[in-house]
C-alpha cells in the first residue's frame, strides 16, 4: 500500500526524495520503494524519517484497522 502519508509530508517541508534519503542515510531508490509501500523500514529508519519531517510514528506509519462487519 503507497505511504501518501510520508509523500505529503516531505512535499510540505519541499524536500526531494533524494535529500530525504540523504538524510536518513539510505538511497533514493530505497526511499522509493518507501513511499511505493513496497519496502517495510526498520524503526529505527521509520524513526529517522519522522525526525527529519517532524512528524510522529502515528502520522506516517500507523495504519488504523477498518471494523469488519
Amino acid at each position: 500500500m503507497k505511504n501518501t502519508r510520508i509523500i505529503i509530508a516531505r512535499l510540505e517541508k519541499n524536500i526531494t526524495q533524494t535529500e530525504l534519503a540523504e538524510r536518513v542515510g539510505i538511497t533514493r531508490q530505497t526511499m522509493c520503494l518507501i513511499e511505493k509501500g513496497e519496502y517495510n523500514p526498520s524503526l529505527k529508519l521509520c524513526l529517522a524519517i519522522c525526525h527529519v519531517l517532524g512528524k510522529t510514528l502515528n502520522d506516517l506509519f500507523w495504519e488504523e484497522k477498518k471494523n469488519e462487519k
